[in-house]
């Protein structure tokens, strides 16, 4: 049983990881606006921009203000 307990703990120790929140920003093909957006984008309606993945919405938000692409 205790066997079992340590394998569970440690599956849950792997997986942790992969259920952070990935944020990304995105350029609308039609508005040329960029947002802030939880799932990475289509490549179609919308376009990732920047350096892919940030950790937090913040962390998003400031990368926006310096893209050339959702300045101009």
């Amino acid at each position: 049983m205790q066997k079992y307990a340590i394998a569970a703990a440690f599956s849950l120790a792997l997986a942790t990881p992969a259920l952070a929140a990935q944020y990304y920003v995105a350029l609308d093909s039609s508005t040329k606006q960029c947002q802030v957006v939880a799932q990475k984008p289509d490549g179609t309606s919308m376009k990732m921009v920047g350096s892919g993945a940030y950790k937090s919405e913040a962390d998003a938000e400031k990368a926006i203000q310096s893209l050339t692409e959702c300045n101009s």
